[in-house]
């Protein structure tokens, strides 16, 4: 199973609250919504369509979790909608309990089992384990080299400031460039893979956002 994350990220490497002002204000983040100016549902949505359909699960942290549980529910009879809600989902929790997972085929993974049980469902399953958002989540999951493909939506915004995925460890990770695409809006559409295929090993670690 591939490991694969897609985000939406402004210019200078933001993805906190793509969504809208209320999704995620930790920091004072105050640019909440920023996506919204440059969604193009023809190339951006089909990006989401495209990774959706090679998906055998969705990965989260907690926080967007509880964002698209919110969400994508009571949106039943869409097609990206009924998708969403049939596949496995994998959650990232020390503060949810199973009882509070609510949304359809959800399961919960202890924050301190987290990279353990992300490599066993890695070894052993076959498709696309796909992470959106979750910001601390993918940054762990690189960090672990446990990511096979990354598939960023880059708008043309600066932010300023905000959560970011990429980890600030010191360690070069090169990428390889696997193919892009530019939207009428003048977002970039890019997919890069671990240069030369290769991912490292998990050394421990978890995130629940």
């Amino acid at each position: 199973m591939r490991i694969v994350i897609i985000e939406f990220m402004s210019l200078d490497g933001v993805v906190q609250a793509p969504g809208g002002p209320g999704e995620d204000t930790d920091g004072g983040f105050a640019h909440g919504g920023w996506t919204q100016p440059f969604f193009d549902p023809e190339v951006l949505g089909g990006a989401f369509d495209e990774t959706l359909q090679g998906a055998e699960g969705l990965l989260y942290g907690r926080r967007t979790w509880q964002t698209m549980a919110a969400a994508w529910p009571e949106r039943a009879g869409d097609p990206f909608a009924d998708r969403m809600n049939s596949l496995r989902k994998y959650v990232v929790t020390d503060t949810l309990t199973d009882a509070d997972l609510t949304w359809e085929n959800s399961t919960r993974l202890p924050g301190g089992e987290a990279v353990a049980r992300i490599r066993e469902l890695r070894a052993a399953g076959d498709g696309d384990l796909v992470v959106m958002g979750s910001s601390e989540l993918a940054r762990t999951l690189l960090r672990e080299g446990l990511v096979d493909e990354l598939r960023l939506m880059i708008m043309p915004v600066l932010l300023g400031g905000g959560k970011k995925v990429f980890p600030e460890d010191g360690e070069l990770r090169t990428l390889e460039l696997v193919s892009t695409v530019t939207s009428g809006t003048g977002v970039q559409v890019c997919v890069f893979r671990p240069a030369g295929g290769e991912t490292g090993e998990s050394t421990g670690g978890s995130a629940d956002r």
